[in-house]
């Protein structure tokens, strides 16, 4: 006993086989969107230096976890090894602009029930053989620039920290920097 395989289409139900020699036509209608085939990096880079990032704000120590966190996302997400200062290809360096910790909701006593800690870094990433910037990301600060910021909700009521909102921020920009480090399509 066969099954029927039919795709509902609109127009009328096509066969599988139909379907298949339509995918096998045109790949790339099947491989979705915003999906690439291939890797996502340049193959022409393999190592990258990255110092730790400059802290311009008056909290310190973030500027270790930020540098920390991207490392890490470096080596597990990427195909490029972590070498120092001049035996590397690229350097990725990063200078955090501002870190803020908002109130977003009071008690009746006006103690804080809810915070917003916000984290807003500049990126720069450069070819060290040719001085060419690979990409660049800032915060806010200048006209006509993407701003590169991170901000993680915590509710201190419920056992949350703000070293736990430090974190979630710093892994979330961490990712947003290294998405930043694909080779634009």
């Amino acid at each position: 006993m066969t099954r029927d395989f039919s795709i509902e289409t609109g127009c009328s139900p096509i066969s599988r086989r139909e379907w298949l020699a339509f995918v096998g036509t045109f790949p790339w209608l099947a491989s979705g969107c915003g999906y690439m085939v291939g890797n996502a990096y340049s193959p022409q880079i393999t190592s990258v230096n990255v110092p730790i990032f400059r802290n311009d704000t008056f909290r310190r120590g973030i500027e270790y976890q930020l540098t920390e966190a991207v490392q890490r996302e470096i080596r597990t997400r990427t195909p490029f090894k972590l070498v120092d200062g001049d035996e590397a290809q690229t350097r990725l360096s990063g200078r955090i602009v501002e870190i803020r910790k908002d109130v977003l909701g009071e008690t009746t006593w006006d103690d804080p029930r809810e915070l917003q800690f916000s984290l807003m870094v500049h990126v720069t990433w450069e070819d060290l053989r040719s001085g060419e910037v690979l990409a660049r990301e800032q915060a806010p600060l200048e006209t006509g620039s993407t701003a590169l910021s991170s901000q993680a909700e915590f509710a201190p009521e419920v056992g949350q920290s703000l070293a736990t909102a430090t974190a979630d921020s710093t892994s979330r920009l961490a990712k947003r920097i290294v998405n930043m480090m694909e080779t634009p399509w």
